[in-house]
């Protein structure tokens, strides 16, 4: 019997996903929030340094990797601008973790964003590990 009261949804699949209390992070966006593993705090101009990242596996909590449900993509992106995309397929890839090489020619914030076959645009932050700003530092 169904109460008349709608239960609050946990993600959407018409606007882009992003934690709501970065703080207090459900189980939903903890296997759907792409994070940045590694990253330098700076760089010289024009030089290429690696950005490692995995969606998912917050807390331990991973996202599944099956037929029907699996994480299609992750992109990097340099403020607005995207940098680089990785696909994964359901079954054959091992988890949700690459490794891109970036450049950056200005101190700008990395943004990453990850979609789920069945939830959708998950964007990360600063709070939540998914943006990290870079400082390009001029020789």
């Amino acid at each position: 019997m169904r109460s008349g009261r709608s239960m609050p949804e946990e993600f959407s699949l018409k606007e882009i996903n992003r934690a709501k209390d970065p703080e207090e992070l459900t189980s939903m966006e903890k296997k759907h929030l792409p994070v940045i593993l590694e990253a330098p705090e700076s760089v010289e101009k024009g030089k290429a340094f690696n950005v490692k990242i995995k969606v998912g596996g917050i807390d331990g909590v991973e996202h599944p990797n099956m037929l029907g449900h699996w994480i299609n993509w992750v992109e990097i992106y340099a403020g607005e601008v995207p940098v680089a995309k990785a696909l994964f397929s359901p079954i054959f890839s091992d988890g949700y973790e690459v490794t891109f090489r970036v450049a950056l020619e200005e101190t700008t914030t990395l943004k990453l964003k990850g979609y789920c076959n069945l939830h959708g645009i998950w964007e990360g932050d600063e709070k939540t590990g998914g943006a990290k700003r870079i400082i390009v530092k001029v020789k």
